[in-house]
């Protein structure tokens, strides 16, 4: 008996020292990698409950990245930003933000910070509260981006500083003045349509579209009658538009294409499927894009497009240079992850999932996370660092 239990211990000696000699050796060399410091602001006003969503992701990056603050600090998710912060009162939350700072006091914000992050300002609505939360109009607790935010952009675009802002920075419920701000400050306009993906339009068998986006299709089209995989465009003023597969597009989903080698130097895949929220958007002349959607679009839906005023091809992610500062849109609600990702602090976790999730795999948004948002939010932040140094 003792030989035999020997052997067993012999033959699962190698599968003890896989399961956890590999994962302390990736903890040992994240630790023993230098820190790096910055002052990074990030900016979520979308924060319903405790699991961050809207911005867990950039935490994730800056904690694996062993970027902490100026004090020495990783960053807290629950604590280091702006915006909403959910407390179960009455009255949801409270809100931390810039307002009754001065200008002064707001150029002093961005002196001391590397970079600037709108992660989220569409806001928090009463309905987001219910239990399941319920997707239809409702009255508005707090959101939209504000003056004193126009002021900051403003600020880090005379500092020098790198500035991202998200899907939805600039759409409702943000006040059409401050938009108009905003698009001359980043030289992003928007068309006034976004767009999301259904992997299936048939309300019997998808119970997740919202009942006012199909009440409003109905009024405007006679009666929902779509069925299969489609892209649902609506526009600010009120209209909406199927396009459907293989009808419309051609690709099941929308594509966001980065070509393998660009002159920005981003390294990125070349194709990833995006079934989520985007908005379509007109860039000034000294952008670049990064990478751009493909919805693949067949004649009558190339002709559908044009009818509605939209290009070919959307851009997806874009910067430009302006002297010593960067600017950057996202064109896609890309940040939120409602999964949970896991300790940042193994070295090679990021390499590890891209190998287990199939960038072409849409079904889960980490699948996105780990093969398109994750390496483009560490080598932005990369450049952000290079340029404070």
């Amino acid at each position: 008996m003792k030989i035999e239990l020997k052997l067993f211990l012999t033959r699962l000696l190698p599968f003890i020292l896989i399961l956890i000699g590999i994962p302390l050796i990736s903890y040992l060399i994240w630790f023993s990698t230098p820190t790096q410091l910055a002052d990074i602001l990030i900016i979520d006003k979308t924060v319903r409950d405790k699991s961050y969503s809207e911005h867990q992701g950039i935490f994730w990056t800056m904690e694996h990245g062993k970027i902490q603050n100026s004090s020495g600090h990783f960053y807290d998710k629950s604590m280091d930003y702006l915006g909403f912060f959910p407390n179960g009162t009455e009255t949801r939350g409270e809100k931390r933000d810039l307002t009754g700072k001065s200008k002064s006091q707001i150029d002093s914000l961005v002196a001391k910070n590397d970079l600037i992050f709108f992660a989220d300002t569409y806001g928090v609505f009463e309905n987001d509260f219910d239990k399941p939360p319920v997707e239809s109009p409702s009255k508005k607790i707090y959101g939209g981006m504000d003056l004193a935010e126009i002021q900051l952009i403003s600020s880090a675009k005379r500092q020098g500083k790198t500035v991202i802002a998200e899907y939805n920075s600039m759409a409702s419920p943000t006040p059409k003045p401050i938009r108009t701000e905003f698009e001359n400050l980043m030289g992003v306009k928007w068309t006034g349509w976004i767009g999301r993906y259904f992997d299936e339009l048939d309300t019997v068998q998808n119970k997740d579209i919202p009942r006012w986006m199909i009440s409003q299709y109905q009024i405007q089209h006679g009666k929902w009658d779509l069925i299969g995989p489609g892209l649902i465009f609506l526009k600010e003023s009120g209209e909406i538009e199927a396009f459907i597969f293989n009808r419309d597009v051609l690709n099941k989903t929308p594509l966001i294409r980065t070509q393998k080698v660009n002159k920005h130097g981003f390294s990125l895949p070349q194709v990833v499927p995006y079934p989520d929220w985007f908005d379509v958007v007109l860039i000034e002349r000294d952008y670049q894009v990064v990478s751009y959607y493909d919805i693949n679009p067949t004649a009558e839906g190339l002709k559908r497009l044009r009818t509605m005023g939209l290009p070919r091809f959307f851009p997806a992610v874009v910067f430009r240079q302006l002297d010593k500062s960067r600017q950057y849109y996202f064109a896609g609600d890309f940040s939120e992850i409602k999964e949970d990702l896991g300790s940042p602090r193994f070295s090679g976790l990021p390499f590890l999932w891209r190998s287990l999730y199939v960038a072409a795999d849409f079904s889960d948004r980490r699948s996105f996370f780990w093969n398109y948002y994750n390496p483009l939010l560490e080598q932005i932040m990369d450049e952000a660092l290079k340029a404070k140094d």
